[in-house]
């Protein structure tokens, strides 16, 4: 189905860069963290992988390890800020290991069960889902800046899952997924690519990711 002259947005979800939390595997919801030495310099390589990108919009939570990760990004200038995209509120667990908390609530995932004290599974899906509304009335490539819980729930909500479903997600510091839409049809949503690594991948190699498969090479004689 064709949108005509609207173009359907396309969704760079990009993770911030490491902090000291995130290395030592201690839950951040809303304490406000710098990025580490080496957070900035992931977030330095995002600006590589992403500069032939042509953004129409960036969006970034209000955290310091979002935003800082923008600006070294380079995509700071044109950014605006949304509380929607912060990290869930861990409340209680605010600080704790996931070990540290399966000692206290045997079998805990924060997907499932949410956090005593902060946000319920329920209430991420609401800012989840009104992040997508606001970016879904927008056009051409989309930035965000966000953080591992909640940019999992908007990907799983993109894809039509429960939050439940966003378990079964991965995303690394400095790293991003592609959030876009299967023949141009606004009712196909689908996650282009998803976990891309500025490690991982060159900026070549993410402008071939976008443009498809490469064409299988003739069989060479050994």
């Amino acid at each position: 189905m064709s949108t005509g002259s609207k173009m359907l947005p396309r969704v760079y979800l990009v993770r911030h860069g490491e902090t000291a939390w995130s290395l030592s595997g201690r839950h951040t919801g809303r304490t406000d963290l710098a990025l580490t030495s080496r957070g900035e310099n992931g977030a330095r390589g995002l600006a590589c992988a992403l500069e032939d990108v042509k953004f129409a919009h960036v969006i970034t939570s209000p955290l310091l390890r979002a935003s800082k990760t923008c600006e070294l990004a380079q995509c700071g200038r044109m950014s605006t800020s949304s509380l929607d995209l912060a990290e869930w509120d861990d409340g209680d667990y605010e600080g704790l290991t996931t070990f540290e908390i399966g000692l206290l609530d045997p079998g805990w995932n924060v997907f499932d069960d949410g956090c005593p004290g902060g946000e319920s599974p329920a209430d991420v899906q609401r800012r989840a889902d009104t992040v997508i509304a606001d970016v879904r009335r927008l056009n051409g490539a989309i930035a965000l800046f966000t953080h591992g819980h909640i940019g999992r729930v908007i990907a799983a909500r993109w894809i039509g899952l429960e939050v439940s479903g966003a378990k079964h997600f991965i995303l690394d510091t400095a790293a991003f997924g592609i959030l876009a839409f299967a023949h141009d049809n606004p009712a196909e949503t689908v996650i282009q690519s998803w976990n891309i690594g500025h490690g991982a991948l060159t900026k070549i190699s993410v402008d071939r990711l976008l443009q498809g498969p490469a064409e299988p090479r003739p069989a060479t004689a050994p």
